[in-house]
């Protein structure tokens, strides 16, 4: 089985993958300091947990936007799955895709991996939203090519900022508001609806910016721990697609080994 390991801003996410389908999945929070010998230990205790040994782990592939996670988790790959792990965007694992911006050695990982899934899975013009720490819009093309997008902040800093910011504002959930009523009646509900339906209506409006640009018939793909929730909120997803990171992984897992 391959080991595919998303190294985000916020966590890292271990995922079991056994041609396609993806047989267990798990999250740490991302610190660059951990070592390669705690994830060892980490790791083998949910692997046993979930009825898997160590040795059926065949292969190891990284995508990583944290450039001082990479080293621990190269030698814990090395170390303890007895194997070189392919770094996505290094060779032998090219992306595969067209970057049609100016800048495309800046273009992220994750969001090069994400959309590499979601053109393999779907067909067409799309926009990808990825809810992180960042909440990133890519545009991919019917051909596969990256045309550009948005990055703006996750949903958790927006309310980070609003309460380190204000003394007197309480942290709170980040959940839907109970009352349908855009109009709080408390400093909770306040916030509630401001960080919630503010939130969905700042995404609502680029998808439409986006798709007005476009001129042709888009789709919007979204994926990232936090679409679930928005998703029976509003109509602008034609598809939830939760694991698009991992999927782009084992994709170009398989195309590294078919090349070679």
């Amino acid at each position: 089985m391959l080991l595919a390991i998303d190294a985000g801003n916020t966590n890292v996410v271990f995922a079991l993958v056994q041609g396609r389908t993806i047989k267990a999945r798990w999250r740490i929070a991302t610190d660059p300091r951990r070592t390669a010998d705690e994830y060892a230990v980490w790791l083998s205790q949910l692997l046993t947990l979930e009825g898997y040994d160590r040795s059926e782990v065949t292969g190891v592939i990284i995508a990583t936007v944290v450039p001082r996670a990479l080293h621990n988790l190269q030698t814990l790959a090395r170390k303890y799955f007895g194997g070189e792990p392919l770094i996505a965007g290094e060779p032998p694992v090219e992306w595969g895709m067209a970057l049609d911006v100016d800048e495309p050695r800046s273009v992220g990982a994750d969001r090069a991996v994400t959309m590499i899934a979601a053109h393999a899975l779907h067909s067409g013009d799309l926009i990808v939203i990825d809810f992180g720490t960042a909440t990133t819009l890519d545009l991919v093309d019917y051909s596969g090519a990256y045309k550009g997008g948005i990055i703006a902040p996750g949903i958790n800093l927006s309310l980070d900022a609003l309460v380190t910011a204000a003394a007197k504002l309480p942290r709170i959930a980040i959940e839907a508001p109970a009352s349908k009523s855009v109009i709080g009646r408390d400093t909770v509900s306040q916030m509630q609806i401001g960080i919630f339906w503010g939130y969905v209506a700042m995404i609502e409006g680029l998808v439409a910016r986006m798709k007005a640009e476009v001129g042709r018939p888009v789709r919007v793909i979204a994926t990232g721990g936090l679409a679930i929730l928005f998703e029976q909120h509003t109509t602008m997803f034609d598809v939830v697609e939760p694991d698009l990171t991992i999927q782009g992984l084992a994709i170009l897992w398989d195309r590294a080994h078919i090349a070679s």
